[in-house]
C-alpha cells in the first residue's frame, strides 16, 4: 500500500489520482495491503507469497499482458526486484497453465545512470540496441506522464524532481519479453 514513512493512506489516494490522470478508472486499480509486503526499498518480498497474489489478480481480471520491472528494478528498489522475481517464478512454473497460457510478460529495461537521465537523447541509443518493444512517447504523452507523477506529492523528493526533468522513462521505454 506504499506505507513507507506511514503514508499508506496518502499514497493510495495519490495512486488513484495518478491513474485518473492516465485515464485508468479507479475500479481497475488494486492496492495490496499485506503485512508481509512492507513498502521498503531495502526489503525483499517473499517470492511465493507475491507470486500467489499476482496470479490471483491475473485470474480475477483475465489479464493477458503483464508489464513489470526487470531484475534491476529500474532503480534498484528491492520491492521492484521482488515483483520481477515473483512474475518470473509464476511464468517459469506455470507457463502453459491458465491463466498464464496466452499471457505475455514484458519487462522494463533498467539502464545505467547516465542513460537514465539523458531524457530524449536516449531515444537514438534505444533505437540502436536490441529489445522486443520500444515505446517512444509523444510530447502530449510525456506531459500526461508528468501530470501523473506530480499526483504523487508525498514522494516528490528532490531526486524525483530531477526525474521529472531528465528521465528517459518519461520519453522512451525499452522492454523485452520474459
Amino acid at each position: 500500500s506504499g506505507n513507507y514513512y506511514n503514508q499508506g493512506e496518502i499514497r493510495k489516494k495519490e495512486l488513484e489520482q495518478s491513474c485518473c490522470a492516465l485515464g485508468i478508472p479507479a475500479s481497475d486499480v488494486t492496492v495490496i495491503d499485506h503485512r508481509d509486503l512492507p513498502d521498503d526499498p531495502a526489503v525483499e518480498w517473499d517470492t511465493q507469497l507475491l507470486a500467489t497474489l499476482v496470479l490471483k489478480h491475473i485470474e480475477a481480471k483475465n489479464i493477458n499482458l503483464v508489464v513489470t520491472f526487470d531484475a534491476g528494478g529500474v532503480s534498484g528498489h528491492a520491492n521492484h526486484i521482488s515483483l520481477y522475481t515473483a512474475v518470473r517464478y509464476n511464468l517459469c512454473k506455470l507457463l502453459w497453465v491458465p491463466p498464464w497460457a496466452g499471457c505475455r510478460v514484458l519487462v522494463l529495461e533498467s539502464v545505467n545512470l547516465c542513460r537514465k537521465y539523458i531524457s530524449f537523447l536516449d531515444v537514438l541509443i534505444s533505437c540502436l540496441l536490441p529489445r522486443d518493444a520500444l515505446f517512444i512517447l509523444t510530447e502530449e504523452e510525456t506531459e500526461q506522464a508528468k501530470r501523473a507523477m506530480r499526483c504523487h506529492r508525498s514522494q516528490l523528493l528532490w531526486f524525483r524532481q530531477l526525474y521529472l526533468l531528465f528521465s528517459r522513462y518519461l520519453v522512451v521505454n525499452s522492454l523485452r519479453l520474459l
